[in-house]
């Protein structure tokens, strides 16, 4: 009877584990749970012990790091502060003047190009007839979009032109010559429009 009892009893499975790591609860064979006795203490549920929450030093660094990258790298860069609102702007003051002067030669009439300082923008208008010296009884002129073509500095960035007025014939040649620079950018950036020929670039 002894033996039955001890033989009904036996459990199943059983695994010996250092007892702050793991504990396992023990079935045995009628079904019943139970614990044995000894330095090991089973249980059905994994035990954490109260020292592992929370970050390590290593890891609290990393994330400072990590930070302080995003922080010096990105962020200037978010805010046009690295040379790219500037090149921005470059490059639509030269594909505005490319258009301004193809514009009148398809159009066969005259194509005027202010600049303004406060706000800091280029403007661009076109002559009502041909031949005209100016475009003051003409109207904006209009860009690809289908909207008035113009183009203007955003934040601190300025827009300096040596004349404060351009104009493009119907052969696309411009009245003079015109160095515009945009602030933040180095001189070899500057946008050159050839008084000879009108190329700009």
């Amino acid at each position: 009877m002894r033996q039955q009892l001890r033989r009904l009893h036996r459990p199943i499975r059983s695994l010996h584990l250092p007892a702050d790591r793991l504990s396992i609860l023990m079935i045995f064979r009628d079904g019943r749970p139970g614990v044995t006795a000894g330095p090991f203490v089973f249980s059905a549920v994994p035990v954490r012990r109260a020292g592992s929450a929370g970050f390590s030093l290593v890891e609290l660094v990393v994330v400072i790091v990590l930070l302080g990258i995003v922080a010096a790298v990105v962020m200037p860069r978010w805010r046009g502060g690295s040379g790219f609102e500037e090149r921005a702007l470059h490059d639509q003051v030269v594909a505005a003047l490319r258009y301004a002067q193809k514009s009148a030669v398809a159009a066969r009439r005259t194509v005027c190009v202010s600049f303004s300082s406060s706000p800091s923008k280029v403007d661009f208008s076109i002559s009502s007839a041909y031949p005209a010296a100016n475009c003051s009884a003409g109207s904006l002129l209009a860009g690809p979009d289908g909207t008035n073509l113009s183009v203007a500095a955003s934040g601190s960035v300025v827009i300096t032109s040596s004349t404060s007025s351009l104009t493009f014939d119907a052969a696309g040649r411009p009245s003079a010559g015109a160095s515009i620079s945009v602030s933040g950018l180095p001189a070899s950036l500057a946008i050159t429009v050839e008084s000879e020929t009108g190329y700009v670039h």
